[in-house]
């Protein structure tokens, strides 16, 4: 493509998505569609025998995504935790594309390599962690993840784990989490080989919190069977309910077993910028690694996770090789070649759209907006609770979870009544999806069926939120209608 082409064809679509944005508020949230009926709307099975001029595809693509996709930055999107994407974050992607700095060694991307370092450092602060903690920018929350238990692995194992693996004979590595952990963890155990029943479940209180009261004897108790207890996983924002693990008397057993903390903060890490952030969410600065999302709270474009480590060197030490074909650095001043860090040698600047966002908004700013979506989610949950036919479950930091109760079954309930609430709401789930007036996930609470609404989302508005129980007492009354019949 010419220039002349390249501003023809951007221009035309950068009008097309600022008017797509400009409505999206009065589109539904998404549309039922079979995958046969998207299907049809796609070119036949083969690769096209003849190219067609670029801005010819970009003006025909452009509206099927606008009008067959799922839009989680509706202002009704009460789903999984996926925030709206800043519009800087979608002119930062293009920027980063036209570029295209391979963000594997300093020497392939200079100046790249030096914004990803300062974002590191910026989230760092956000989250009351050592600025001159070490990081970096991965695909997501599983992939933040993955880097702190291997860091945590090379860090603590009693013996070289990455010359030789995990022995037979030698103990056990063993991860401690609450039952409410995501399940990136049970992931990494099995990719990594530790197997699944290496991670010991922790038992969780009534707010979906970890119970540490046991964990000390349980930690010694493993040790004394031969085994070797090296991590310890703190959430703050658990995925059903938001909750928060005790991170300070976590941090404290830590210290005390020599165990590495991890705080697993995807979804809530940055609510600890909060003014009136808890304690437990500020203890997140004494851990040894933290993965965030910042395609959560932050408002990025997917895809953009983070890692943070303590210790600087904590990466390497998990990571690095140096093979011959790797001579990056020529001089005295030392360069972080990103390929030593994490799994990945070539890797995208996805720091780019976090950094410019956090620029455009100010510590001020995303604190503005995280506290928004906090007071949003509370104000949810009480016009929830004041409806007579719904029961809310929980609510906390942004994510509220509530259930669909008839008239009838509001006093004492069986087990079969309990049953029947639990169908009753799986199918108001279904239905609210389909009308595409709001969009909620799931959530299973004490054995029992809620819907859950989670908001991170700077286009939602209070008069969203208040839409929200007429919205599910509407449904709820259908679907219990068409049970009794």
């Amino acid at each position: 493509m010419t220039g002349d082409e390249i501003r023809d064809a951007g221009h035309a679509l950068v009008e097309a998505v600022a008017s797509f944005l400009d409505g999206l508020r009065d589109r539904p949230v998404t549309r039922d569609e079979s995958p046969g009926a998207l299907r049809a709307l796609l070119p036949p099975d083969e690769v096209p025998p003849r190219g067609r001029p670029a801005g010819e595809l970009l003006a025909e693509v452009a509206p099927l995504l606008f009008d067959h996709s799922l839009f989680n930055g509706h202002p009704r999107f009460f789903g999984y935790i996926t925030s709206s994407a800043a519009p800087i974050g979608v002119l930062a992607d293009l920027l980063a594309a036209s570029v295209n700095p391979n963000l594997g060694a300093w020497e392939l991307s200079p100046l790249a390599t030096e914004i990803e370092k300062q974002a590191v450092r910026w989230i760092a602060s956000l989250l009351g962690f050592p600025v001159t903690a070490g990081g970096l920018f991965v695909s997501g929350g599983n992939a933040a993840n993955f880097h702190a238990f291997l860091a945590a692995r090379a860090a603590k194992a009693p013996w070289d784990a990455r010359a030789d693996g995990l022995p037979a004979g030698r103990g056990r590595l063993l991860a401690y989490a609450s039952a409410e952990t995501h399940t990136w963890l049970q992931k990494a155990a099995d990719l990594f080989g530790h197997g699944t029943t290496a991670v010991r479940e922790l038992p969780v209180d009534r707010d979906s919190r970890a119970d540490v009261s046991g964990l000390s004897e349980r930690v010694r108790a493993d040790r004394a069977a031969g085994d070797h207890p090296f991590l310890l996983i703190a959430t703050t924002g658990t995925v059903s309910t938001g909750s928060v693990d005790p991170v300070g008397a976590m941090a404290r057993i830590a210290r005390e077993e020599g165990l590495w903390l991890h705080v697993d903060g995807a979804y809530g890490g940055f609510a600890a910028c909060l003014p009136d952030a808890s304690d437990d969410l500020r203890a997140i600065g004494l851990a040894d690694s933290v993965a965030v999302d910042p395609h959560k709270w932050l408002y990025s474009p997917l895809e953009a996770g983070c890692v943070l480590v303590r210790d600087p060197e904590a990466l390497e030490r998990a990571f690095s090789y140096t093979p011959p074909y790797y001579s990056f650095d020529r001089d005295e001043e030392p360069r972080t070649n990103f390929y030593a860090h994490g799994m990945q040698n070539s890797r995208g600047f996805r720091a780019l759209k976090t950094w410019l966002g956090l620029r455009q908004a100010g510590r001020e700013g995303v604190a503005r907006a995280i506290a928004d979506d906090v007071r949003l989610a509370r104000t949810m949950a009480e016009a929830l609770a004041a409806h007579p036919e719904i029961e809310v479950g929980s609510c906390a930091l942004s994510i509220v979870t509530f259930r669909h109760v008839p008239r009838e079954l509001a006093g004492p309930r069986t087990a079969s009544d309990e049953e029947a609430l639990d169908a009753l709401n799986e199918e108001v789930l279904a239905r609210v999806k389909r009308s595409g007036e709001a969009f909620f996930s799931n959530a299973v609470l004490r054995g029992r069926a809620f819907l859950r609404a989670c908001i991170v989302n700077f286009r939602t508005t209070e008069a969203d939120v208040l839409a929200v129980p007429a919205i599910v007492a509407r449904h709820g009354r259908a679907a219990w209608e068409a049970m009794r019949g």
